[in-house]
């Protein structure tokens, strides 16, 4: 039965029927993998911040013509980060609907996860000069 309010126990469904603990050594396990889950999404939610930063760095006057193949570069910068924003979406949202199993642990586990990748992946002092485009509610 899914439940609608929070619970706390070590029987849970997460994201698939196949996903289910009935142990405290399953449920100790899917909190680890929910907790680097989100560790690495916040990891791949900086790449993806410092890839767009670097591919929208303009070239001096001097590097312009040295530069003729760009526009090819440009095509594949674009594709590889459409790719990274679309698996970074698909796991904040994996993400999210873990959380809605309305497991306590679950819950605190990625809350715990995304602030530990916050802190190690996107708290640094470069912090002040990234502009962070809010393109998905769930970052």
């Amino acid at each position: 039965m899914m439940h609608m309010t929070f619970y706390w126990g070590k029987t849970v469904t997460i994201l698939v029927d196949s996903w289910r603990t009935d142990s405290w050594i399953s449920y100790l396990l899917s909190l680890i993998a929910l907790l680097l889950a989100s560790a690495f999404y916040q990891f791949l939610e900086d790449r993806r911040v410092r890839f767009k930063l670097l591919s929208k760095s303009n070239p001096s006057s001097l590097e312009i013509p040295l530069l003729a193949g760009r526009a090819g570069g440009l095509y594949t910068a674009r594709v590889f980060a459409a790719v990274l924003f679309g698996v970074n979406s698909a796991i904040g949202y994996l993400l999210m609907l873990a959380v809605m199993s309305f497991n306590g642990g679950v819950f605190l586990v990625v809350v715990i996860g995304l602030t530990l990748g916050y802190y190690a992946f996107r708290s640094g002092a470069e912090e002040d000069l990234i502009a962070l485009d809010k393109s998905c509610a769930c970052s």
